[in-house]
Protein backbone atom coordinates (compact mmCIF):
# COMPACT_ATOMS: atom_id res chain seq x y z
CA UNK A 1 0.00 0.00 0.00
CA UNK A 2 1.37 3.51 -1.24
CA UNK A 3 1.85 6.28 1.79
CA UNK A 4 2.03 9.90 1.36
CA UNK A 5 5.33 11.25 2.89
CA UNK A 6 4.72 14.47 5.21
CA UNK A 7 8.38 16.15 4.34
CA UNK A 8 9.73 18.26 6.81
CA UNK A 9 12.67 21.69 6.01
CA UNK A 10 13.09 21.60 2.14
CA UNK A 11 12.20 18.13 1.35
CA UNK A 12 9.33 17.37 -1.45
CA UNK A 13 5.82 17.01 -0.76
CA UNK A 14 3.82 14.29 -2.29
CA UNK A 15 0.98 15.64 -3.98
CA UNK A 16 -2.60 14.41 -5.44
CA UNK A 17 -2.56 15.31 -8.78
CA UNK A 18 -5.40 17.65 -9.80
CA UNK A 19 -8.60 16.86 -11.81
CA UNK A 20 -9.07 18.43 -15.15
CA UNK A 21 -12.53 19.44 -15.81
CA UNK A 22 -13.12 20.85 -19.63
CA UNK A 23 -15.85 23.18 -20.47
CA UNK A 24 -18.07 23.29 -23.60
CA UNK A 25 -16.11 25.97 -26.44
CA UNK A 26 -20.32 26.78 -27.03
CA UNK A 27 -23.51 25.26 -26.09
CA UNK A 28 -26.03 24.08 -28.38
CA UNK A 29 -28.83 26.11 -29.30
CA UNK A 30 -32.57 24.93 -28.46
CA UNK A 31 -34.97 23.95 -32.02
CA UNK A 32 -36.41 27.30 -32.00
CA UNK A 33 -39.29 26.05 -34.07
CA UNK A 34 -40.23 23.47 -31.87
CA UNK A 35 -39.82 25.88 -29.31
CA UNK A 36 -42.53 28.64 -30.98
CA UNK A 37 -44.32 25.60 -31.56
CA UNK A 38 -44.68 25.20 -27.62
CA UNK A 39 -45.40 28.66 -26.83
CA UNK A 40 -47.94 29.01 -28.89
CA UNK A 41 -49.26 26.08 -27.73
CA UNK A 42 -49.11 27.62 -23.85
CA UNK A 43 -50.12 30.76 -24.88
CA UNK A 44 -53.54 29.71 -25.97
CA UNK A 45 -54.24 27.66 -22.99
CA UNK A 46 -53.47 31.43 -21.26
CA UNK A 47 -55.41 33.48 -23.47
CA UNK A 48 -58.22 31.14 -23.28
CA UNK A 49 -57.98 31.23 -19.51
CA UNK A 50 -58.28 35.14 -19.84
CA UNK A 51 -60.84 35.17 -21.49
CA UNK A 52 -62.96 32.73 -19.31
CA UNK A 53 -62.27 34.11 -15.92
CA UNK A 54 -62.94 37.74 -17.37
CA UNK A 55 -66.27 35.99 -18.69
CA UNK A 56 -66.87 34.55 -15.44
CA UNK A 57 -66.77 31.19 -16.62
CA UNK A 58 -64.77 29.66 -14.22
CA UNK A 59 -67.00 29.82 -11.34
CA UNK A 60 -68.14 25.76 -10.80
CA UNK A 61 -64.15 24.52 -11.77
CA UNK A 62 -62.62 26.81 -9.39
CA UNK A 63 -65.27 25.76 -6.59
CA UNK A 64 -64.37 22.16 -7.42
CA UNK A 65 -60.56 22.73 -7.28
CA UNK A 66 -60.65 24.61 -4.18
CA UNK A 67 -63.05 22.04 -2.37
CA UNK A 68 -60.75 19.01 -3.77
CA UNK A 69 -58.74 19.42 -0.71
CA UNK A 70 -61.05 20.52 2.20
CA UNK A 71 -63.58 18.74 3.98
CA UNK A 72 -65.96 19.27 7.12
CA UNK A 73 -68.16 22.10 7.85
CA UNK A 74 -65.24 24.33 8.91
CA UNK A 75 -63.28 23.67 5.60
CA UNK A 76 -60.10 22.33 7.17
CA UNK A 77 -57.19 20.54 4.57
CA UNK A 78 -57.03 16.84 4.35
CA UNK A 79 -53.64 15.02 4.77
CA UNK A 80 -53.05 16.14 8.48
CA UNK A 81 -49.85 18.71 9.52
CA UNK A 82 -47.28 16.91 7.40
CA UNK A 83 -49.03 16.87 4.39
CA UNK A 84 -49.72 20.57 4.90
CA UNK A 85 -46.04 21.13 5.86
CA UNK A 86 -44.74 19.44 2.16
CA UNK A 87 -47.35 21.40 0.40
CA UNK A 88 -45.80 24.74 1.66
CA UNK A 89 -41.94 23.56 1.33
CA UNK A 90 -43.22 23.20 -2.31
CA UNK A 91 -45.16 26.34 -2.62
CA UNK A 92 -41.66 27.81 -1.58
CA UNK A 93 -39.29 26.68 -3.98
CA UNK A 94 -41.75 29.51 -6.26
CA UNK A 95 -41.93 31.87 -3.47
CA UNK A 96 -39.92 36.12 -4.60
CA UNK A 97 -36.61 34.80 -2.26
CA UNK A 98 -36.08 30.93 -3.23
CA UNK A 99 -36.80 31.45 -7.11
CA UNK A 100 -34.63 34.77 -6.93
CA UNK A 101 -31.86 33.15 -5.44
CA UNK A 102 -32.00 29.74 -7.56
CA UNK A 103 -32.25 32.43 -10.40
CA UNK A 104 -29.07 34.48 -9.65
CA UNK A 105 -27.18 31.09 -8.43
CA UNK A 106 -27.99 29.76 -12.30
CA UNK A 107 -26.64 32.65 -14.07
CA UNK A 108 -23.58 32.80 -12.40
CA UNK A 109 -22.95 28.75 -12.58
CA UNK A 110 -23.25 29.71 -16.33
CA UNK A 111 -20.56 32.60 -15.82
CA UNK A 112 -18.45 30.60 -14.14
CA UNK A 113 -19.11 27.53 -16.83
CA UNK A 114 -17.96 30.33 -19.58
CA UNK A 115 -21.59 30.18 -21.12
CA UNK A 116 -22.08 34.14 -21.32
CA UNK A 117 -24.84 34.12 -24.28
CA UNK A 118 -27.05 31.19 -21.90
CA UNK A 119 -26.65 33.65 -18.98
CA UNK A 120 -27.30 36.76 -20.63
CA UNK A 121 -30.66 34.79 -22.09
CA UNK A 122 -31.57 33.55 -19.02
CA UNK A 123 -31.22 36.79 -17.36
CA UNK A 124 -33.29 38.94 -19.84
CA UNK A 125 -35.72 36.04 -19.36
CA UNK A 126 -36.44 36.54 -15.76
CA UNK A 127 -36.31 40.04 -15.88
CA UNK A 128 -38.52 40.65 -18.75
CA UNK A 129 -40.70 37.91 -17.37
CA UNK A 130 -41.26 39.49 -13.28
CA UNK A 131 -42.42 42.59 -15.50
CA UNK A 132 -44.91 40.92 -17.24
CA UNK A 133 -46.40 39.03 -15.01
CA UNK A 134 -46.91 42.34 -13.21
CA UNK A 135 -48.70 43.52 -16.16
CA UNK A 136 -50.87 40.43 -16.53
CA UNK A 137 -51.99 41.34 -12.22
CA UNK A 138 -52.67 44.82 -13.19
CA UNK A 139 -54.82 44.04 -16.12
CA UNK A 140 -56.96 41.66 -14.93
CA UNK A 141 -57.46 42.73 -10.77
CA UNK A 142 -59.10 39.70 -9.83
CA UNK A 143 -59.29 39.24 -6.03
CA UNK A 144 -58.15 35.96 -3.71
CA UNK A 145 -60.61 33.37 -3.20
CA UNK A 146 -62.40 33.32 0.22
CA UNK A 147 -64.17 30.67 0.14
CA UNK A 148 -61.98 28.31 1.79
CA UNK A 149 -59.67 29.21 4.88
CA UNK A 150 -55.53 30.43 3.78
CA UNK A 151 -53.00 28.35 4.94
CA UNK A 152 -50.27 30.77 4.03
CA UNK A 153 -49.59 34.57 4.00
CA UNK A 154 -50.68 35.81 -0.05
CA UNK A 155 -51.32 39.73 -0.91
CA UNK A 156 -51.74 41.46 -3.97
CA UNK A 157 -54.70 40.23 -6.78
CA UNK A 158 -54.74 37.01 -7.67
CA UNK A 159 -54.42 36.15 -11.39
CA UNK A 160 -52.18 34.99 -12.96
CA UNK A 161 -50.54 33.55 -9.96
CA UNK A 162 -47.28 34.84 -9.50
CA UNK A 163 -46.07 32.05 -7.84
CA UNK A 164 -46.96 29.94 -10.77
CA UNK A 165 -46.01 32.39 -13.99
CA UNK A 166 -43.28 32.68 -11.71
CA UNK A 167 -41.42 29.53 -10.95
CA UNK A 168 -42.59 28.03 -14.68
CA UNK A 169 -40.31 31.04 -16.08
CA UNK A 170 -37.97 30.47 -13.73
CA UNK A 171 -37.44 26.54 -13.42
CA UNK A 172 -38.30 25.75 -17.16
CA UNK A 173 -35.74 28.71 -18.28
CA UNK A 174 -33.29 27.26 -15.87
CA UNK A 175 -33.47 24.11 -18.06
CA UNK A 176 -33.21 25.38 -21.35
CA UNK A 177 -30.43 26.95 -20.40
CA UNK A 178 -28.80 24.42 -19.46
CA UNK A 179 -30.02 21.44 -21.46
CA UNK A 180 -27.51 23.50 -24.05
CA UNK A 181 -24.71 21.34 -22.66
CA UNK A 182 -25.79 17.75 -24.15
CA UNK A 183 -26.70 17.51 -27.65
CA UNK A 184 -28.89 14.61 -26.45
CA UNK A 185 -32.53 14.87 -27.22
CA UNK A 186 -32.80 12.53 -24.25
CA UNK A 187 -31.45 14.80 -21.65
CA UNK A 188 -32.42 18.06 -22.87
CA UNK A 189 -36.42 16.24 -23.11
CA UNK A 190 -35.53 14.75 -19.36
CA UNK A 191 -34.04 18.67 -18.26
CA UNK A 192 -37.22 20.48 -19.81
CA UNK A 193 -39.86 18.05 -18.76
CA UNK A 194 -38.60 17.80 -15.25
CA UNK A 195 -38.28 21.72 -14.99
CA UNK A 196 -42.54 21.54 -16.11
CA UNK A 197 -43.41 19.13 -13.71
CA UNK A 198 -41.85 21.32 -10.86
CA UNK A 199 -42.87 24.43 -11.65
CA UNK A 200 -46.58 22.24 -12.21
CA UNK A 201 -46.59 21.17 -8.30
CA UNK A 202 -45.49 24.78 -7.04
CA UNK A 203 -48.51 26.20 -9.46
CA UNK A 204 -51.11 23.63 -7.58
CA UNK A 205 -49.74 23.78 -4.34
CA UNK A 206 -51.33 27.60 -4.56
CA UNK A 207 -54.38 25.91 -4.88
CA UNK A 208 -53.90 23.23 -1.96
CA UNK A 209 -52.69 26.48 0.54
CA UNK A 210 -56.30 27.98 -0.57
CA UNK A 211 -54.69 31.73 -1.92
CA UNK A 212 -55.64 30.89 -5.58
CA UNK A 213 -58.78 29.29 -7.85
CA UNK A 214 -57.43 26.46 -10.10
CA UNK A 215 -57.92 29.18 -13.04
CA UNK A 216 -55.30 31.57 -11.04
CA UNK A 217 -52.72 28.82 -11.67
CA UNK A 218 -53.13 26.99 -15.10
CA UNK A 219 -53.04 30.77 -16.48
CA UNK A 220 -49.78 31.43 -14.33
CA UNK A 221 -48.20 28.29 -15.41
CA UNK A 222 -49.04 28.30 -18.98
CA UNK A 223 -48.00 31.83 -19.00
CA UNK A 224 -44.78 31.58 -17.51
CA UNK A 225 -43.83 28.69 -19.77
CA UNK A 226 -45.31 30.44 -22.25
CA UNK A 227 -42.66 33.19 -22.07
CA UNK A 228 -39.39 30.76 -21.16
CA UNK A 229 -39.93 28.95 -24.66
CA UNK A 230 -40.75 32.27 -26.30
CA UNK A 231 -38.25 33.80 -24.63
CA UNK A 232 -35.24 31.25 -25.45
CA UNK A 233 -36.52 31.51 -29.39
CA UNK A 234 -36.58 35.05 -29.62
CA UNK A 235 -34.09 36.87 -27.46
CA UNK A 236 -31.34 34.25 -28.25
CA UNK A 237 -29.67 36.04 -31.00
CA UNK A 238 -29.87 39.94 -28.93
CA UNK A 239 -28.46 37.86 -25.87
CA UNK A 240 -25.82 36.09 -28.02
CA UNK A 241 -24.75 39.97 -29.18
CA UNK A 242 -24.66 41.11 -25.83
CA UNK A 243 -22.88 38.45 -24.57
CA UNK A 244 -20.22 38.37 -26.97
CA UNK A 245 -19.64 42.50 -26.41
CA UNK A 246 -16.42 43.75 -24.47
CA UNK A 247 -18.57 44.68 -21.66
CA UNK A 248 -19.77 41.29 -20.84
CA UNK A 249 -16.38 39.56 -21.29
CA UNK A 250 -15.27 41.69 -18.57
CA UNK A 251 -17.68 39.88 -16.24
CA UNK A 252 -16.42 36.65 -17.43
CA UNK A 253 -15.48 35.60 -13.68
CA UNK A 254 -12.47 33.21 -15.57
CA UNK A 255 -11.24 35.47 -17.82
CA UNK A 256 -11.35 36.48 -21.65
CA UNK A 257 -11.90 33.34 -23.41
Amino acid sequence: MDHIHIGHGHEPQATLPAETVALPERGFTINRSKALIAAGVLWAIWGLMIWLVTQGRTADFDHSGLMLYRAGIDLQPLGGNMLQEAVRDITALGGLLLSTLAAGAAAIALLFLRMRREAMLFTLTVVLGWGLNALMKTLVGRERPTLVPHLTEAAGYSFPSGHSFTSAMIYIGMALAFASFSGRHSVRYTLIGSAMVISAMIAWSRVMLGVHFPSDVIAGWSGGAAWAFTAAALLYEPAKRAADSAAAHGLDPLGHR
